[in-house]
């Protein structure tokens, strides 16, 4: 243990603690804007500068070991005016729209300029402009650049990726795409640079007034699927508490924007198990000649990922369709026959916690029962900004139910928006085609939890069943290398791309330097408690719709409409 003074408060904390740690354990608060702890913790925004007793120099409290006896200070005139200067030129190289940057209010640079009383620039602004393709999921804007490096670092440490890259030195330093155009890349559109740039930077391309024009065109019938992750998470920008956003208040706010038909895509989550699950279950009837492991293929990040970093393991994707995309197949197929309208006369949008999605929507191959059977995709953070633009008081709104028939969902939907929720509702319901009975509903909760990889095994009739989950890309890479050399041996995988899984999702509503993926997790498995229906399989509506529509799971029309070949996939 070390002890030493902070602000004339002895505080004794373990070897290897920073100054950063060591103050908030006697509640001293530091500023940081570029530190992510475990992932960039390189000191380069000194925004954390803090003096130490005997040492000239500040010292960077982020990566700054203490030492026994130290005496630092946090709050003096040097210090105050050494941050207070580096975040004036800071912003000498930064375009400072706030009022039309989509941070605006949720911006740590912002912040930190109001904290520090910085009223005007004392120095020449000098940024830089760089084309950008608007159309890609991921935009940047190299004016607002701080080349605080939480992108580099995320990139490459939690996603294992490296698309971003740092080039020049001093004042002429700038992050840019790694030696080629953001589509050429073997970007994932994950999101989660996003989702950690302290500024407006890097956002998600905004599709809202595409959603606006569709609501006022007489012609289209809009229809909104709401995915399950997006649930424990929607109200959090809004100002409300967990027990006011509810999925049903989130209904009645959609509808509130004048949506006629809104939907849960825990139905089409359903509809993914009974699919999913029925090819898993052919697989492992015969191993011999079956591609094993499976693997799922929900997550549009994780198969961009598989395609590009370890094509030869494509044809263990599953071929079942995301539940966004058999939502969409199945809107412009059988409720617009139940509704009296064309395929093109559905306008299908999709509310999501993934900018992937975004991409996803726009691969040709997942289109068979329209042009594009989804038009649209809006993730968490653009469903928050269409309520406030249209000032409806979400809080005071009544609760609502989903519409019917394609509003209905089981628990086991509603967990797909946790990490290891798919591979448990695709369990329990191979469990039943396997024996003909459920199992507990909570019997394969060992998959459960926060651990970026993780393995289980059990026991269904005689037969073991090796499963492996795993959560954020670096993850998956370890995953695939130890199955690709032999160290590995799995019958089932699952894979998300985002950390925690949907819940974590770079399309959720961002809180700068704080992780809620296993919060909002939680709230999705108390969710699923709470639903009368656990089974995918006991989903009435799934039921019907086999029935009236899609014969069985695996049936020719089944294929057709919910199943792809994600090896083919255009990237």
């Amino acid at each position: 243990m070390v002890t030493l003074t902070i602000d004339n408060k002895a505080v004794t904390v373990p070897e290897g603690t920073t100054i950063l740690d060591a103050a908030k354990q006697v509640e001293i608060h530091i500023p940081t804007l570029c530190y992510l702890r475990d992932i960039n913790e390189v000191g380069s925004c000194r925004i954390c500068a803090v003096e130490v007793e005997g040492v000239n120099k500040l010292a960077t409290a982020c990566n700054t070991l203490v030492e026994n006896g130290m005496v630092v200070h946090t709050n003096t005139p040097r210090v105050r005016t050494t941050r207070k200067t580096n975040v004036e030129l800071i912003l000498s190289q930064h375009v400072d729209h706030c009022v039309t940057c989509v941070r605006s209010g949720n911006c740590s640079l912002q912040r930190l300029s109001t904290d520090m009383n910085i009223q005007s620039v004392p120095f020449g602004k000098a940024t830089s402009e760089r084309p950008w393709d608007k159309t890609q999921p991921i935009l940047r804007d190299s004016a607002k650049c701080i080349k605080c490096l939480r992108c580099v670092s995320v990139c490459e440490r939690v996603q294992s990726l490296g698309v971003w890259e740092v080039t020049g030195s001093g004042a002429h330093t700038t992050v840019r795409v790694r030696g080629t155009r953001m589509n050429e890349t073997n970007c994932a559109f994950c999101g989660q640079c996003v989702a950690h740039c302290p500024v407006g930077a890097l956002r998600g391309r905004d599709d809202t007034e595409k959603v606006f024009a569709a609501l006022t065109d007489p012609e289209k019938e809009v229809v909104f699927q709401i995915a399950p992750a997006v649930r424990a998470a929607w109200g959090e920008n809004l100002g409300l508490t967990p027990e006011q956003a509810t999925e049903k208040r989130l209904a009645a706010a959609v509808r509130a924007l004048g949506v006629k038909h809104v939907f849960d895509t825990t139905f089409s989550a359903d509809l993914t198990i009974m699919e999913e699950s029925s090819e898993f279950v052919e697989r492992l009837s015969d191993p011999e000649h079956a591609t094993l492991p499976q693997f799922t293929s929900c997550c549009p990040g994780w198969v961009r990922f598989l395609r590009r970093e370890f094509p030869d393991m494509a044809p263990h994707l599953s071929t079942a369709k995301s539940p966004q995309q058999m939502f969409g197949a199945v809107a412009k197929s059988y409720y617009a026959q139940l509704l009296g309208k064309k395929p093109e006369d559905i306008f299908c949008v999709s509310v999501m916690p993934c900018i992937a999605k975004k991409y996803e929507a726009d691969v040709p191959q997942v289109n068979d029962a329209a042009e594009k059977d989804v038009d649209v995709v809006i993730t968490a953070r653009e469903l928050v900004r269409m309520l406030r633009a249209t000032q409806i008081n979400v809080a005071a709104l009544p609760e609502e139910e989903f519409d019917h028939p394609l509003g209905v969902g089981s628990g086991a939907g509603v967990i797909f928006g946790v990490t290891g929720g798919v591979m448990e509702a695709a369990l329990r319901t191979a469990y039943w085609k396997l024996t003909g009975s459920n199992p507990p509903a909570d019997a394969f909760q060992e998959i459960r939890g926060q651990k970026p990889w993780r393995e289980a095994s059990f026991t269904i009739q005689d037969t073991t069943v090796r499963l492996a989950v795993a959560s954020g890309l670096s993850s998956a890479r370890m995953l695939m290398e130890a199955i690709q050399s032999g160290q590995a041996s799995y019958d089932f995988v699952e894979v998300m791309a985002c950390p925690g899984g949907c819940s974590g999702g770079g399309g959720q509503p961002i809180h700068d330097g704080v992780d809620l993926s296993e919060a909002r997790g939680n709230r999705l498995y108390a969710l699923d408690q709470a639903n009368p229906i656990r089974f995918s399989h006991e989903n009435p509506v799934i039921q019907k719709l086999y029935k009236e529509y899609l014969e069985e799971p695996l049936s020719h029309k089944a294929h057709k409409l919910l199943h792809t070949e994600q090896a083919n996939w255009e990237l």
